[in-house]
């Protein structure tokens, strides 16, 4: 907006609302990995590109005390502020949930539980939430609302099939798990549903389908160049167009050494 079309009123206010929003977004940045992942024989890198100064997306990596490595990525509800601040929530709940150890299904149950506690109308959050060993090359995967991530190995690239019920939803929700054996080589992308529903001059959707081509003709190259070839085809795609939905991906890869 150009403020200074606005009274001097309007535009203090305006100006206020601008400085708080780009505090916001600074926060919001601050909640993101600073730098890959790697540990293990294993590499983690992501992007993030909300619709507006602020998003409803997010999404971390880290190492657990027991040597094993956690991932997850949200997608919460509604747009802007309101979504930015409930994914701050829960993102607060989960950091003060995955340090016990807990494996992937009890830690979205438990998270369920904790957010119904707050009772916040019309919020709740998409999410999947990953556990990796590297001493048995095993990754357990939960998720609730989310796209099924894919499965890299070699030129493939297999959709998984794991679903859940929302957190923030409904009391006492079970989750399953999927398990995975990985093989040296293998990559798992995890990324919310604005990169499939990105849509064209056509409305055409970017979908699964268009995810699944960059990844084939992009295969065993690393996770951050992957993801940069993903998102530039992404806005290739939708040229001239809005973004509607934020847009986030973490690149999940295992060398075995």
């Amino acid at each position: 907006m150009d403020t200074a079309l606005l009274p001097p009123e309007l535009r203090s206010i305006e100006q206020l609302r601008e400085q708080e929003l780009e505090e916001a977004r600074i926060i919001q940045n601050v909640m993101l990995p600073a730098h890959p992942l790697r540990a293990g024989g294993v590499t983690i890198s992501h992007e993030f590109q909300p619709a507006a100064e602020v998003g409803g997306d997010y999404l971390d990596y880290f190492p657990l005390s027991d040597g094993a490595i956690g991932l997850y990525i949200g997608d919460v509800s509604g747009k802007g502020l309101p979504a930015a601040l409930y994914a701050a929530l829960a993102v607060g709940t989960l950091r003060g949930v995955h340090k016990t150890g807990q494996q992937p299904a009890r830690v979205l149950f438990t998270l369920n539980e904790r957010l119904l506690l707050r009772g916040i109308p019309g919020r709740h959050t998409a999410i999947q939430y990953a556990i990796f060993d590297p001493r048995s090359a095993t990754m357990r995967i939960v998720s609730a609302g989310m796209p099924g991530p894919l499965l890299l190995r070699g030129n493939e690239s297999t959709p998984l099939q794991v679903a859940g019920i929302p957190p923030g939803l409904f009391s006492a929700v079970d989750y399953d798990e999927l398990f995975l054996q990985l093989q040296p080589g293998d990559s798992v992308l995890f990324f919310t549903d604005g990169l499939t529903d990105a849509r064209n001059l056509h409305d055409e959707e970017f979908g699964p389908e268009g995810i699944r081509d960059v990844c084939r003709r992009h295969a065993g190259e690393s996770p951050l160049d992957l993801l940069g070839h993903l998102f530039r085809s992404i806005q290739s795609f939708t040229a001239h167009c809005k973004q509607w939905d934020d847009m986030t991906a973490a690149f999940f890869h295992y060398s075995g050494r």
